[in-house]
């Protein structure tokens, strides 16, 4: 289960990189060792998730939605990639987080409308969370994860609203200097 944490890290790296043929190579693997997770339960219905499978299947999770996300813009189902719905909502809920760290690559490179594609997804997936009303009590961890991602949110909503006023503002300032410079051309003629 650390190996398919790991892999999973992994693919939400490469995902990142948008080295989406690794990325899926990385969960291909990682649901082999799920799939030997399963048929060991077959034969052994007694047998208890631990903490760190749980935890595995979440990251896995993580990183199935996050890079089908981004790149087909789709959301995967818990049933398409076989992880329960506890660990699929808590995987959903720590996607926002990536899509910050997106948001903030698209910042740097100067790329505003990709950050503010980021931030919408972002509250999409908040938007969603939160619409399932019962889901807090069915879901150990999840209201910590909700007011993480608020904050997130919010942080990055102030982040792209400021590049994006400063972007605006740079933008005025050269269409001013372009008029002024042919404005004093013009009177030197």
């Amino acid at each position: 289960m650390r190996r398919a944490t790991r892999l999973s890290k992994e693919t939400i790296l490469l995902t990142h990189e948008e080295r989406f043929e690794e990325a899926e190579k990385h969960l291909l693997e990682v649901n082999k060792f799920f799939t030997q997770l399963r048929e060991i339960e077959k034969d052994h219905p007694d047998l208890v998730y631990t903490g760190i499978v749980d935890a595995a299947l979440q990251e896995y999770a993580e990183a199935q939605i996050f890079l089908r996300l981004v790149k087909d813009g789709t959301f995967v189902k818990p049933e398409e990639v076989s992880v329960p719905s506890v660990p699929y909502v808590l995987g959903l809920a720590d996607v926002i987080g990536e899509f910050r760290r997106k948001a903030l690559d698209s910042l740097r490179r100067g790329d505003i409308k990709a950050a503010e594609n980021c931030l919408q997804t972002m509250e999409q997936i908040h938007t969603d969370l939160i619409a399932m009303d019962d889901v807090y009590l069915l879901v150990p961890g999840l209201r910590r994860k909700d007011d993480i991602a608020r904050r997130i949110i919010e942080t990055t909503r102030g982040d792209v609203t400021v590049e994006g006023r400063k972007a605006s503002l740079e933008l005025s300032i050269k269409t001013l200097e372009k008029t002024l410079m042919s404005e004093k051309r013009a009177e030197e003629t």
